[in-house]
């Protein structure tokens, strides 16, 4: 048995930089046509020619792939009307990140006032920017995204013309709201599909499997599993497969993040097959993505088999989820 996919889509994506950028970023490009590529290097990508030194970059480090590096700028709100003009033409979209909230975000937004922020916002609206959110408060860890709702909501309503990427969401709030603005939508990881923070840190700690957000209830990730799997248009996926060494993971100071870059279509072929929803699966990781971004991708067909595939220990120094077991498709 095998399934072809077109084009499918990262729609976030940490790829790093210098030598962990040679590892991983042959890896997306060889299994995805493009991908979101996050901005929060160090220092963060803030500039036109951050932008275009960083896509260089990439591009050198993933040789002849057929693979196109979608760019984004770390979110400032001193970004203004002729800047985002002139930016529009080397990015897809800007990320916002709370001040401090996860890996090298320390530069983000420290308070997500509306009228604060409303020149680059409205300059984002007018020419069709879209704004990315990592959403999360700085309150208790599990209760962060839920608190984080209500600023989604206000900046849907307060910017009805922007177009607002939740990321990486992974509660049932998160799911309810997408439902109630038009402007809302969502990328949803290969992870938070498959674990809840009991396979985090129920039994031994798996660090591998430390993320943030951080996984959460299994109401939650019914709720994910439920809205991906159905091919509902306002989700897509988003690995936010982000590599770290593996000493930095089985350390104390454990860094966040998951690995998935490698393993995520045989990985995503299995759970959808598992409920059925093969024929979503397209939808998913490729067309949902197409009409909420609004572009068209470079032609490539994945094609995956019904095949067992042993997921290999290690990555160069970066540990991939599922290192050691096997997956029940491969690509081919």
């Amino acid at each position: 048995m095998t399934i072809t996919i077109k084009s499918p889509l990262d729609m976030h994506l940490h790829l790093r930089d210098a030598d962990m950028l040679k590892i991983v970023a042959p890896l997306s490009a060889k299994y995805f046509s493009a991908a979101i590529v996050m901005p929060n290097l160090v220092p963060p990508v803030t500039t036109i020619e951050d932008v275009v030194g960083y896509k260089k970059r990439i591009k050198n480090a993933i040789g002849n792939e057929k693979f196109e590096p979608l760019m984004t700028l770390f979110f400032k709100s001193e970004y203004d009307y002729d800047f985002l003009k002139e930016a529009k033409k080397y990015i897809k979209a800007i990320k916002l990140y709370p001040a401090g909230i996860t890996t090298n975000s320390e530069g983000g937004v420290n308070s997500i006032d509306e009228k604060t922020l409303a020149p680059t916002l409205e300059a984002m609206s007018e020419l069709g920017i879209p704004l990315c959110i990592h959403g999360e408060t700085d309150g208790f860890v599990m209760d962060r995204e839920k608190e984080f709702v209500p600023i989604y909501e206000k900046l849907a309503k307060t910017f009805p013309n922007l177009k607002i990427i939740m990321e990486h969401i992974t509660t049932k709030e998160s799911v309810e709201a997408l439902k109630r603005f038009d402007n809302l939508y969502a990328t949803i990881t290969l992870h938070h599909l498959y674990i809840t923070l009991d396979d985090v840190a129920g039994g031994m700690l798996q660090p591998h499997l430390f993320c943030k957000p951080i996984a959460k209830r299994p109401e939650d990730k019914e709720a994910l599993l439920k809205i991906a799997l159905s091919g509902d248009k306002k989700v897509m996926f988003g690995s936010d497969s982000a590599p770290h060494p593996k000493h930095s993971k089985e350390a104390p100071g454990c860094a966040a993040g998951v690995f998935t870059a490698p393993v995520a279509l045989p990985a995503l072929a299995e759970l959808f097959e598992k409920h059925n929803a093969l024929d979503k699966l397209e939808d998913f990781v490729s067309n949902n993505a197409q009409k909420i971004y609004g572009f068209s991708p470079i032609e490539k067909t994945i094609t995956l088999k019904k095949e067992e595939f042993e997921v290999p220990l290690k990555y160069g120094e970066v540990v991939p989820m599922f290192a050691g077991k096997k997956l029940g498709w491969r690509v081919v």
